[in-house]
C-alpha cells in the first residue's frame, strides 16, 4: 500500500477547518499609494498582546515532511507557549526573537497564519505555512475548501508594463493563483490571499500589495 504523505478532506473538515479561523498576514511588504513598507504592525500587536512567547518545531512538516522547509518557526502564545515549553516542545522566546522566525520563514518562501480557535477571542498560534504539508493550505489548494483560509486585507496587483512573465511568482505562489500560459502571465485574482510572498521577489517590481476593498 502507497505511503500516506498529506491530510485526507476527511480529516481536515472534522478535525481542523471547522475547529479554527485561519487568516493570512503578509510581512515586510510595500503598499502602493503608501510609500512605505509594512513595520509587521499587525503581528507586533498580536505579539505584543501576549504574556508569554514560545517557539517550536512546525507539526505539520514534521509529520509529513513533504519539503525541506525550516520547521523551528511555529509561535505559540499564552497558555499554548506555556504548554509547549512545559512539554518540552518549544521554547520562551522574546518579541524580536520570534519577529526574526518570521521573516525567516517569509524568506523560504512560507505562508504567515494566525490561528484562532472556537471559544477564544484572539490567536492562539502563529504559523508559517506551506502548502505541500499544512492542514489549512492542503484543505483550500488541493480540496477548494475557501473556508480554511481567510484572505488578507490586502491583494496583489500587477503591472503588465513592467511584468516579463518570468514566472519567479509562480514558483513563489503556495496558494496557485498565478501560472504560465503561452509564455504569458496568467493571474487569477481569486486565488490570491494577500500574503504578499510574490511581491518582494519579482525582479521588476511588477507587483504590489493593495487594500482589497
Amino acid at each position: 500500500m502507497a505511503k500516506k504523505t498529506d491530510w485526507t478532506k476527511e480529516e481536515l473538515e472534522k478535525d481542523y477547518v471547522n475547529a479554527m479561523t485561519a487568516v493570512t498576514i503578509p510581512v515586510n511588504l510595500h503598499l502602493e499609494g503608501q510609500q512605505r513598507i509594512l513595520d509587521l504592525s499587525e503581528m507586533k500587536k498580536i505579539l505584543r498582546d501576549a504574556e508569554l512567547i514560545s517557539l517550536g518545531e512546525c507539526g505539520c512538516r514534521k509529520k509529513w515532511k513533504n519539503c525541506a522547509a525550516p520547521l523551528d518557526v511555529c509561535i505559540c502564545l499564552d497558555t499554548d507557549a506555556e504548554d509547549l515549553t512545559k512539554d518540552g516542545l518549544g521554547r520562551e522566546v522574546t518579541l524580536e526573537q520570534a519577529l526574526a522566525a518570521l521573516e525567516r520563514s517569509h524568506e523560504a518562501g512560507l505562508v504567515h497564519i494566525a490561528y484562532t480557535f472556537k471559544g477564544n477571542d484572539k490567536p492562539n498560534i502563529v504559523c508559517s505555512c506551506c502548502s505541500c504539508c499544512c492542514h489549512s493550505m492542503s484543505a483550500l489548494v488541493r480540496f477548494g475548501i475557501p473556508e480554511a483560509v481567510v484572505a488578507s486585507k490586502y491583494v496583489a496587483v500587477s503591472d503588465p508594463e513592467t511584468c516579463t512573465s518570468c514566472g519567479t511568482c509562480v514558483e513563489r505562489c503556495q496558494f496557485k493563483a498565478r501560472h504560465l500560459e503561452n509564455g504569458k502571465m496568467v493571474y487569477n485574482k481569486t486565488r490570491c490571499f494577500g500574503c504578499g510572498l510574490c511581491v518582494d521577489t519579482c525582479p521588476n517590481g511588477s507587483i504590489s500589495l493593495v487594500n482589497r476593498n
